[in-house]
This record gives structure tokens, sequence and C-alpha cells, in this order.
């Protein structure tokens, strides 16, 4: 007997901390290549799946960074 999928499209949003897995920053090869293979499965079933890959993390360090940045800079030419 075969499966048959409850959907036939999904959404899948992905977290930056979960493409981390268990390093402590950037992507992990490992666990993108185990969450590549779980999506292939999906897909398999015949499920259309569209992917959103979060970056909140990443954004706001960029933010941190740039107000650093701009403070420093405001201290140093003061």
């Amino acid at each position: 007997m075969s499966q048959v999928p409850a959907y036939k499209r999904i959404l899948l949003k992905l977290s930056g901390e979960a493409l981390m897995g268990d390093d402590s920053y950037g992507i992990n090869r490992s666990t993108i290549e185990q969450i590549v293979g779980q999506i292939k499965e999906v897909v398999g079933l015949g499920v259309e799946v569209g992917i959103v890959i979060g970056g909140g993390n990443i954004s706001a360090a960029w933010r941190r960074l740039r107000r650093a940045w701009i403070a420093r800079r405001r201290i140093t030419w003061a």
C-alpha cells in the first residue's frame, strides 16, 4: 500500500538556527544534507514544497555590527 499525502502543497519555514545544527554559528553541512534528504522524500510522494529560509539571526547580527561601527566612529571622530 502506497502512502497518500494529506496535502498537495506545503510551505516549509527553516530558521537560521535550525541550519546551524550543533555548530555555534554558520550552516552545518550534515544538517543541510539531512534536511534535503527529508524534503526529497516528501517531494517523492508528489507533494509540492515551498521553502522559506529565515535569516533573522543574520540580519540581527548585521544591525548590531552596524550600530557598533557607527558608535565607534562617532567616538573616534569626536
